[in-house]
């Protein structure tokens, strides 16, 4: 059976490069690398996506030294890449949390928290609308689909044991850090202009009306105009996600080709 060549020394260090790469990427992407999602079933899916993975795989044999010590070595670098391509996909989802977060803060939301079941922790209220906003746009446009070819393409760029850190690999990382902020302002910027309006409002109002009660009667103002502006720009999200799910494989190709290279 063709399974038995799984337990011969090389093929079996092949498979647990695979395996730490595959599983890297699952347990770190949105929805899987939630503390609610079943550690067993995370194993079971990482387990069986690197067997398919793992037959299909080409391995140059100069890729790994007959030296033990060496194993870990291999497999922190499968590590590594498996954290860049997670790190990738984390940054679009970042940036529309970015831009909840803005706009919770200027809704007054700043000193009200969920318990996100993600992470186990506490996080503000719109982040966690927009993280569960691009979540959904992005499933319905298959964009985990587009994620298991990328997985399967990072193997056929940067094969197990192929990985070389090039020197302007942070430069690049940094960079799209930036351009994430950058597009969680983008996003925002709507809603957050016209609550900055609302402020000055309230805020002219109480100069010539100072017997008015202004804080109270600005928090459920400033509630509405952040919940449909925020509602406007789903278009911008869904656009915004498309777009990402188009350019993606071009930026991870850009990516695997310095590891490749070195």
């Amino acid at each position: 059976m063709e399974i038995l060549n799984l337990f011969s020394p090389d093929e079996m260090r092949h498979f647990l490069l695979v395996l730490t790469r595959v599983s890297v990427i699952l347990f770190l992407f949105p929805f899987f690398g939630s503390e609610s999602f079943p550690v067993l079933v995370k194993a079971g899916l990482a387990l069986s996506v690197s067997l398919v993975l793992f037959s299909t795989v080409s391995t140059d044999p100069s890729h790994f030294p007959d030296k033990v010590l060496m194993a870990p070595v291999l497999m922190v670098s499968e590590l590594f890449v498996g954290l860049v391509i997670a790190l990738v996909v984390r940054l679009f989802f970042a940036a529309v949390q970015l831009a909840g977060l803005l706009i919770g803060f200027q809704m007054g939301f700043s000193m009200i928290n969920v318990m996100d079941p993600q992470t186990g922790s506490q996080v503000a209220v719109m982040e966690q609308l927009g993280y569960w906003t691009v979540l959904t746009v992005f499933i319905l446009l298959d964009g985990h689909y587009m994620l298991l070819r990328a997985l399967v393409e990072s193997f056929q760029m940067v094969p197990p044991g192929g990985f070389a850190l090039p020197e302007v690999f942070f430069n690049q990382i940094m960079g799209m850090t930036a351009s994430m902020f950058i597009t969680g302002i983008k996003i925002g910027a709507p809603a957050i202009v016209a609550l900055l309006f609302v402020s000055v409002a309230f805020g002219i109002t109480a100069k010539f009306a100072p017997q008015m009660n202004v804080l109270i009667i600005s928090f459920p103002v400033k509630i509405a105009v952040g919940l449909i502006f925020f509602g406007a720009v789903f278009e911008v999200i869904v656009r915004f996600t498309r777009a990402y799910i188009q350019d993606f494989p071009g930026m991870l190709h850009y990516v695997l080709r310095m590891f490749g290279s070195g």
